[in-house]
């Protein structure tokens, strides 16, 4: 739980008869990672042209076409298969189902096409008759001649004088034919002779034209009446072509699915024996697979031919080798503190795994930060509902409920010991104290807290340095022992100013400040001279103690700044005591007597800081954990482990 499982390289020799069969287990457990190991190949077989990676094209373009035919009828991909399939999906076999199944598909979508553009080109026309529907004119007439040149159409009421303007020196006839406040109906015409100007006036005018086919005869109305019975003609047949694709889906569901994961199942598959290394009757599988079930994994590899040669190399934790897997495994609960460690990084696989005190962390943090009774039970059961996947709607965000939840139940543990329940702060006595009347005693407390989690921070840093045996990160880093005794020293030293005499005696703090802050300036210097480099410093010794000098002074900066952002715990905590002061005080605005208005605005007051401030300080407990926490042990950059499978849960 600690640190991530520990993981074991394995490398088979297969010989060729056994292809399929170890490929089909080790894809369809969902226990191995593969790796690429074409370069063991022999160079007679690496030059030669590899029919695998063409059969796994074919199978890819296969499993496309299916998809393709699924999602237009459709059809799920429906639950994984109890039974795995047994061999490569026949392609001569399976190509023509498909195409019968393609073709009448086809034949429908390209008929429902046709419907829906035919369909939509009578809206359109519609929508530009509906303006003239109550204007006896015969649009056939409007038609241009060989002399006339006439447009029907709409423009803006504002430029009706403008436009007869332009055109006084040229002969035309121009008939506003209905006005409202913003669009005119007109009709123009005028000479053959005249178009260009004509045509020039009606753009600068924004008079848009009527484009209505030659072949309608009647007044607007008359073919108004005739597009909506053949609007209505094609719904008609829509609807049927509708009826006959549900009747392709139900007819074809069962046909398809399997056909999906057999041609998945065989993608797949071909994909993994590319990768392989090829000898003249063999082929080399190198992978990874968590040294838990390394034993069940090749007790299975045996079973499928005991000609199979297995060689195992446990991975060491020691070293920075990013190349290896990390597989988290953590108690179910804990998925959504997992995401929120994988968001900020993978850990790496020589590294622990902060899952587990993020889990107790986080939720302590925003508890303190938004302690309320029922505030708090909100949250938890909207966390609650995320969780048990009860609301539909909600699914997306079913990876947070699990954060939410404990959230929502930490913070109702601190609505008892500050004593508020939706705001109120005199329904329940505070177990413990009320911020808002505590406000330097609480901020005093965030700081202790948030000392103590930089301290645990630095041990974690030093733990991981330990495990990889990163001696000089262990005792030199500014995040190591060097940092960690600076970083306490300081402390002391604060604390005796400002508490006088203390236990231990102030020149312990002094002389511990001085020679672990020697060894963070210069711990570069130190690191080279443990490992054997040289020259110890490699550019000019005044620039590079001036290089010391700001870079203590920032680290300096850092250890006081991390401190102090711990404060804002107990200042988010004040905070939600004012807001809820506030919204009191609206309520009795709205209504002195505590009527209907007052338990409106405490209703609408409790659903703004639920919402806006348990975000808020979702956010900052958050950045706490990001920024100050894991900034002092946690590095990230690890490979996730990404074993092959076909189901999206991993099998045993």
């Amino acid at each position: 739980m600690f640190r991530p499982q520990a993981m074991t390289e394995i490398e088979l020799i297969v010989p060729t008869k056994d292809l399929l069969a170890v490929t089909k287990l080790l894809s369809s457990k969902g226990i191995f990672q593969q790796i690429d190991s074409n370069y063991y190949s022999s160079e007679k077989t690496s030059t030669s042209s590899n029919p695998w990676q063409e059969k796994a094209s074919a199978y890819a373009n296969l499993e496309r076409r299916i998809q393709n035919v699924m999602q237009t009828l459709g059809i799920e991909e429906g639950p994984f298969p109890a039974a795995d399939p047994n061999a490569l999906t026949d392609l001569d076999t399976v190509r023509p189902a498909l195409e019968q199944i393609e073709g009448e598909v086809k034949n429908i979508t390209d008929q429902l096409s046709n419907e829906h553009k035919k369909k939509e080109q009578f809206e359109n026309t519609l929508h530009q008759l509906e303006p003239l529907a109550d204007i006896d004119l015969d649009i056939s007439s409007l038609h241009e001649s060989h002399y006339l040149y006439s447009v029907l159409g709409t423009m803006p009421v504002e430029h009706v004088e403008r436009l007869q303007t332009s055109l006084a020196r040229v002969p035309f006839v121009f008939l506003p034919l209905r006005e409202d406040n913003q669009k005119a109906v007109v009709w123009l015409a005028g000479s053959q002779s005249n178009r260009d100007i004509l045509e020039r006036a009606t753009r600068s005018a924004y008079l848009t034209p009527f484009s209505l086919p030659e072949d309608y005869q009647g007044t607007p109305a008359e073919i108004i009446k005739l597009l909506e019975g053949n609007i209505q003609d094609i719904e008609k047949n829509s609807v049927e072509l509708e009826k006959g694709l549900k009747e392709l889906q139900q007819v074809h569901r069962q046909k398809l699915q399997p056909m999906l994961w057999d041609a998945r199942a065989s993608r797949m598959m071909a994909d993994a024996i590319v990768r392989y290394g090829k000898l003249q009757r063999t082929y080399i599988i190198v992978g990874w697979v968590a040294s838990s079930r390394l034993e069940s994994l090749t007790q299975k590899i045996r079973q499928v031919s005991k000609e199979i040669l297995i060689e195992t190399y446990p991975a060491k934790r020691v070293g920075s080798d990013q190349s290896v897997p990390v597989l988290l495994k953590n108690p179910k609960f804990m998925d959504s503190f997992q995401m929120l460690v994988t968001t900020y990084g993978q850990p790496r696989y020589n590294e622990l795994d902060p899952t587990l005190l993020v889990t107790i962390t986080y939720p302590i943090l925003y508890g303190a930060m938004f302690g309320d009774v029922g505030q708090g039970l909100v949250l938890a059961l909207l966390g609650w509902l995320l969780v048990s996947r009860k609301v539909k709607a909600l699914k997306s965000l079913e990876s947070l409920g699990g954060l939410l939840l404990s959230s929502g139940l930490m913070a109702t543990v601190f609505g008892f010991l500050y004593g508020s329940i939706f705001s109120f702060e005199d329904v329940i006595k505070p177990l413990w104290m009320q911020p808002l009347e505590n406000i330097i005693t609480i901020l005093i407390i965030s700081l202790g807290v948030g000392i103590f989690l930089l301290s645990l921070g630095f041990i974690l840093g030093i733990i991981n340095a330990f495990m990889a045996k990163d001696w000089s990160r262990l005792f030199f880093d500014h995040f190591g022992l060097a940092g960690l005794l600076l970083f306490w020293s300081l402390l002391g030293l604060a604390a005796g100013a400002f508490l006088g005499k203390l236990p231990v005696p102030q020149i312990v703090f002094i002389v511990l400040a001085i020679v672990s802050g020697i060894v963070v300036a210069f711990a570069e210097v130190f690191k080279r001279l443990l490992e054997g480099h040289r020259p110890l410093i490699e550019e000019s010794i005044p620039m590079y103690l001036v290089q010391v000098f700001f870079e203590m002074f920032e680290t300096l900066i850092g250890f006081i700044s991390n401190s102090l952002s711990y404060v804002r715990v107990g200042a988010f905590a004040v905070a939600h005591g004012g807001l809820s002061t506030a919204i009191f005080i609206l309520a009795a605005l709205a209504s002195p007597n505590q009527g209907v208005g007052y338990w409106i605005v405490l209703l609408i007051g409790n659903i703004i800081i639920i919402g806006l401030e348990g975000l808020i300080v979702g956010i900052q407990a958050m950045r706490l954990t990001y920024y100050e926490f894991f900034g002092k042990f946690f590095t990230g950059g690890g490979a996730q482990y990404e074993p092959m499978t076909l189901s999206s849960a991993v099998k045993e």
